[in-house]
């Protein structure tokens, strides 16, 4: 997975390059008439955030008005199905992130599939999640939180956003590779998660960082490392879980996924077009304020990354058992 995000982030400079030649330029008559990204949550998270960051530069782009549109519920799915089955001329985009991935094995009846319906357009931002704990847990690093918790097993509520969410199945790899034992603890959401574990009603959570960063630099909550395969710039001090767990990587990334059929030279004009976007310092900027990473490249990387990620995903929630309620 490691390698596959390697690869994606080295068809940057190309992107950017791409993006200033001469054969940059509208494509046909797209876009004729306003273009929208469907988002499967509710305003004011960083999902609906970084769709909004993003529509204004490619407004000005494309040339069209594209206006964010929030379609929350069933973890995503309903969202998902009203792209999929949307027209496939570039006018209806969904803000595709990690819990597409995950949704195709966690949930077993889905009218439709997510690498199968839909193609990936462009990667937005890779999101670091951290690894977080209440005070009253006395580890310091992973490898003594790893050993504090095979002390203790069972002992230790490791809080999520809900069941399938990325936190829990975050948490769920965790336990797998460090041989440990947590009680899964299911939140309506990283904000009730957040209380609880300030609280003290859980010990543990692998959360976004956004809603966390503050308690952690205040010394309420304790973080020990990120989830992804780069250390964040948002807490450059921490290092990886991976530095430690050999094989542990999670990134909730987002970008835009297109229905399939969508012509594929009004997928490499969007793509080149957010890609531009991107590379403005003072989005980046404000990316890495959110706690991501600009995430640019090209089509073919970004599909290889999210088929990589579902094909991830699968064994987690298979080995653990995770299923929809």
């Amino acid at each position: 997975m490691e390698l596959t995000r390697r690869r994606f982030f080295r068809c940057s400079v190309a992107a950017i390059a791409a993006a200033g030649a001469p054969g940059f330029a509208q494509v046909g008559r797209y876009p004729t008439k306003p273009v929208r990204i469907v988002t499967g949550f509710p305003a004011g998270g960083l999902s609906d955030i970084l769709a909004r960051l993003l529509s204004e530069p490619l407004s000005e782009g494309l040339g069209q008005q594209v206006f964010v549109e929030n379609r929350p519920g069933a973890a995503t799915n309903i969202a998902t199905e009203a792209v999929v089955r949307a027209v496939p001329d570039g006018h209806t985009l969904l803000l595709a992130t990690a819990m597409n991935s995950i949704n195709a094995t966690v949930y077993d009846k889905l009218k439709f599939s997510f690498l199968r319906d839909m193609t990936g357009v462009a990667g937005i931002a890779d999101a670091a999640f951290v690894l977080e704990l209440h005070p009253s847990v006395p580890a310091k690093t992973v490898p003594e939180f790893i050993a504090y918790a095979k002390a203790n097993p069972g002992r230790l509520g490791m809080a999520s956003g809900g069941i399938g969410s990325p936190e829990h199945v975050a948490g769920e790899l965790f336990k797998m590779l460090a041989e440990i034992d947590m009680l899964h603890v299911p939140y309506r959401g990283s904000g009730p998660a957040v209380v609880d574990l300030l609280g003290g009603q859980v010990q543990v959570y692998f959360g976004p960082i956004a809603p966390s960063i503050q308690h952690i630099k205040a010394g309420t909550l304790r973080a020990l490392a990120v989830t992804t395969a780069r250390r964040s710039e948002a807490l450059p001090d921490l290092p990886t879980i991976g530095e430690f767990l050999p094989g542990f990587e999670m990134s909730a990334w987002q970008g835009l996924a297109a229905p399939r059929g969508t012509p594929n030279d009004v997928i490499t004009l969007l793509n080149r077009r957010v890609n531009a976007a991107l590379s403005e310092p003072k989005l980046r900027s404000r990316l890495i304020d959110l706690g991501t990473t600009p995430l640019i490249g090209t089509v073919d990387a970004f599909n290889n990354m999210m088929a990589a990620d579902t094909e991830k995903w699968a064994k987690v929630v298979r080995t653990a058992g995770i299923k929809a309620e």
